[in-house]
């Protein structure tokens, strides 16, 4: 003990800022959490609308409850929440700094249209000439070039897509401009750089879903009649292209059989996806009831592999399902999806029976994978943290810190750390808010001293150390050229002691001198 050096506990201030990253359910729920608990929350979500994924639903399982009914309140309290900073069309770019402070550097993509002045009208969108498949309805619809995300676009502003404007391809055209009555639109409007500086940061960055033409047996992309869930959910919506009549793509008829087919690419190791995307059961079994709501004299036929009904009120809405809409579940896998003239045949197995099934159907639903979202690898990068071999936010531990990762006063919720339905995201999200203000709660960061240290006579600036870090902890002085310990985020795991050639890297009161008196005391 007479070697050990006196420890202190390191000490360091907490800005009590929150940074959110990502505008669906699982951010807005968290934003508004800490910001109703008096602090300010940074928003920032890369559309120009919030609302994410659930924006795009029409009702929702088990209840059947309708999607905006249940959202829109909550955008519209995020949007007007005095201690919000909302950042719509907007991505993180650049993230220093640890656990209470963390300087954030966020790119404002321009919009070409002076927000400050747009009163959302919609004059402009009503007048412009061009139209463009609209990606919020998966280009069943279309847009134009100018526009907003959706009717319950939050903030309700529109901004130009350069790809579609025929001012930006052609240089002609400005009608928005001339029709503009605040003179808002801006063509020379550039992206902007704002730096911020937080506490705490979640991420709620969501889900994509499989791109289909990764299955070409299924004909999605060949066949317009063809499409995924998020399609069936526009088509179904009150707001969507056909004003939520379930019409074919192709011709506009009204399907009479339709096929849902569940796992489309999920648990398909051939795929690269072996994970249950967890909500795809209860996803394609609202569609069918909904179908059967709208086509009652329809008949909806469900392939699967196992209903996996796991929530309050979800196996009861799946024999509900069954016995009162009539919907007929088939257990098997659908091989192949060809076209016959107006109709799709689909060849399946029912595996209960052992016999092959032949459905001639007019439209077909394929409920596939959820996906990290796109970005998602890059952002952990930005935020040095680690996201597991699907792609998804890795949690510190699986069971005690589930919303917690591997970086110190970054947390995670919704779909950015694995699939997961509304009332999952939304607890989840509950829970990483309760643990930034438990952080804020505090007046200071301590940290434990039993950290790393160096040996600025032995230290030859090698970088090994840094290198080996796993926690960002170290850094080069570029002056000195010996290595530097940051002591806000060194976790004193010894990884830079084992990798030294010069034995410059040391743990406070770890040095072998210590031990090798205590083994020499006992020998």
């Amino acid at each position: 003990v007479k070697r050990d050096e006196p420890l202190e506990p390191i000490e360091f201030d907490i800005t009590k800022r929150a940074l959110v990253i990502g505008g669906g359910i699982a951010g807005i729920t968290s934003a508004v959490d800490i910001a109703n608990a008096g602090y300010e929350v940074i928003l920032v979500e890369k559309k120009h609308s919030i609302g994410g994924k659930m924006l795009q639903l029409s009702e929702t399982f088990p209840t059947l409850d309708c999607a905006q009914c249940t959202l829109t309140p909550k955008t519209v309290e995020a949007g007007r929440h005095p201690k919000i900073k909302l950042m719509v069309y907007s991505e993180v770019e650049e993230v220093k700094g640890y656990i209470g402070n963390f300087d954030v550097k966020i790119r404002k993509k321009a919009s070409y249209v002076d927000w400050s002045k747009c009163t959302g009208c919609g004059l402009c969108q009503e007048k412009c000439p061009t139209k463009t498949a609209s990606e919020f309805d998966r280009e069943l619809g279309e847009r134009k070039a100018i526009y907003t995300l959706s009717p319950q676009a939050v903030p309700n502003k529109p901004i130009i897509d350069k790809e579609s404007c025929r001012f930006f391809r052609e240089g002609k055209c400005k009608v928005c401009e001339k029709v503009c009555p605040v003179h808002a639109i801006n063509y020379e409007m550039k992206d902007e750089i704002v730096e911020e500086k937080v506490g705490a940061i979640i991420v709620a960055t969501g889900y994509d879903i499989l791109e289909t033409d990764k299955i070409p047996e299924y004909g999605y992309g060949m066949y317009p009649d063809v499409i995924d869930g998020i399609q069936f959910e526009r088509l179904n919506s009150a707001s969507g292209p056909t004003g939520g009549e379930i019409r074919r793509p192709s011709d506009g008829k009204v399907p009479k059989e339709v096929v849902f087919i569940k796992c489309v690419g999920s648990r398909d190791p051939e795929k690269g996806i072996p994970y249950c995307s967890r909500i795809c059961c209860m996803y394609l079994g609202k569609h069918a009831r909904l179908y059967k709501h709208k086509v009652p004299d329809g008949q909806a036929y469900l392939f699967y592999m196992d209903i996996r009904s796991f929530g309050k009120g979800y196996e009861e809405f799946i024999q509900q399902s069954m016995e009162e809409a009539n919907l007929l579940y088939i257990r098997g896998r659908v091989a192949r999806i060809f076209q016959e003239g107006d109709k799709l045949v689909v060849w399946g197995v029912d595996t209960l029976s052992g016999k092959k099934v032949e459905i001639k159907a007019d439209m077909v639903v394929l409920g596939t994978a959820v996906m990290p979202s796109e970005g998602a690898k890059d952002l952990a990068k930005i935020l040095r943290t680690s996201t597991d071999e699907y792609g998804f936010f890795s949690e510190a531990h699986i069971k005690l810190k589930p919303v917690e990762s591997m970086t110190g006063g970054i947390y995670l919720a919704g779909c950015a750390q694995s699939p997961k339905d509304i009332p999952d995201t939304v607890a989840q999200a509950g829970a990483a808010s309760a643990k930034v203000l438990s952080l804020f709660g505090k007046d200071k960061m301590v940290q434990e001293p039993l950290i790393a240290c160096v040996d600025s006579d032995l230290c030859s600036g090698c970088g090994l150390c840094v290198s080996a870090c796993p926690f960002d902890a170290r850094q080069l002085d570029s002056e000195e050229k010996i290595s530097l310990v940051n002591e806000a985020l060194c976790q004193g795991c010894g990884a830079c002691v084992s990798v030294c050639p010069n034995k410059a890297c040391s743990l406070r009161n770890s040095m072998p001198k210590t031990y090798v008196s205590m083994v020499e005391r006992y020998l």
